[in-house]
Order: C-alpha cells, then structure tokens, then sequence
C-alpha cells in the first residue's frame, strides 16, 4: 500500500506553475515528492516543444532515475500520446532506457498488443480500467495474469457514479479471481475522496498535478510534494 506522485500527465504548461515538463524539473520534483513520502513516480515525458512523446522517455527516465534511485518510476503509453498505433509500437520497441512499468489504457484498441509489447521488453504493466468494460476486457485476456498492477482511474466526477463503477469494476476483478494488487485514484473533484477510499481497501493510490491542483481543503496547491504531502499524512491516519 503506497502512494504514487503521478508528476504531470497531459495537464497543459498553464495548469499549474510548478508542473513540471522538462526531464530535469522532473527529476527535480520527483526527488522532492519522494522526499514526502511517496513511494514511486509516474511521469509523462515531453519533447523539446513540451510536448507528450513516447520518444522522450529515454532521456527522461534517465535524468529521474539518476535523481531518485532505486524508486520505481512508471510512464503513459496512452494512444493520444503519438496518436498513431504503429509510431506507439514503434517507439515502445526503441526505447533503450526502460521504465520499471507502464500504464496501458484497456479502453484503447491496441491495448492487447501494447501489453504483449511491454512484457516482451520487460517492462511492468499497470493495467488501467477506468470502466466496467474495460475490467471485462481485461480479465478476458489470455495474459492478464501477467500484469504488474491493475490501475482503477475513475474519471467520473459525480461521487457517487464514480463510486459504483469502481465498486463494478472490483466486482468483476473479484469473480474473476484476478489477485494483483490494486491503486486507485480518482481525478480532479474526486481526487481526495479516492485518496481516503483507497486507504479505507488498503490499496495504494496516487497524487500529483496529474490528477489535481487542490489541496484537501481546496486551497492550490503550492506543489507535486505538497499534494504527496497530504495523501502519505492520509495514509499514515495523520488527517
């Protein structure tokens, strides 16, 4: 049971004026939400123009293992990244500088063949459902067994559709007799209250400007450590 700092997902540069967007402000920030509490990062390289690529993720990987070592550090391989199945492959295919894991969207079409792509490299798979039928997707799966971790990311931001497709999912996980350890987060207004429904399951979960800007009490928050500041004190039963 830990707590992910997820650092920057697809946020635009104005988002937030602490998101970081360069591998050495990753880096950076990473080291800093670590030093909070937080157990692993997942990142979203950027390109020169600031942008998402699957191309970035050597250097990337690289400049934030350098800064944090021996954490375990997670990427997107979300098909909106290259928007392009064949450049997604290919570049998962070229990277040089692995990733411990990576998140593949079980709701994109070329998820099946992402997964047997990353297995073969020998990079972990956190299996992302954001619905019930991407649980079903995914239990049917001949090598779901082969997943590092399921990742339930409910985009909902009505509380309580939010809480029953996650409860579908779990559902559909459990009578499937899929044992993977779970981390769940929610997303902008449901962020928090999934911080607290995650400790509650003993699951692990994230934070980050990935996934708000708000502190618990709704203030900005200042940065990615103050946000992994609040969900370790969560976890730790410190608020």
């Amino acid at each position: 049971m830990i707590v992910q700092a997820c650092l920057n997902g697809a946020r635009p540069q104005d988002f937030h004026p602490g998101l970081p967007l360069t591998p050495e402000a990753m880096a950076e920030d990473g080291a800093a939400c670590l030093t909070a509490g937080a157990a692993e990062l997942h990142i979203h390289p950027r390109n020169g123009d600031l942008q998402e690529s699957l191309a970035a993720v050597d250097t990337t990987v690289a400049a934030v293992r350098s800064a944090c070592p021996g954490t375990l550090i997670g990427v997107s391989t979300g098909a909106w990244i290259e928007n392009d199945i064949g450049k997604t492959r290919e570049r998962i295919s070229n990277w040089t500088v692995l990733p411990d894991y990576a998140s593949v969207n079980l709701s994109e079409p070329d998820a099946p063949q992402v997964m047997d792509l990353l297995h073969s490299a020998g990079v972990g798979i956190e299996a992302g459902l954001a619905t019930i039928d991407d649980a079903k997707r995914f239990v049917a799966l001949d090598n779901h067994s082969k997943a590092f971790r399921i990742l339930i990311e409910i985009e909902e931001q009505e509380l309580s559709a939010a809480h029953a497709v996650t409860q579908g999912i779990t559902s559909v996980l459990a009578d499937a007799g899929v044992t993977r350890s779970i981390l769940l987060h929610g997303f902008d207004a449901t962020a928090w209250d999934f911080v607290r429904l995650a400790r509650k399951h003993n699951w692990s979960t994230r934070i980050g400007l990935e996934d708000c800007r708000q502190m618990p009490d709704g203030s900005l928050a200042a940065s990615n450590a103050a946000l992994a500041t609040a969900a370790v004190a969560i976890f730790r039963g410190n608020s």
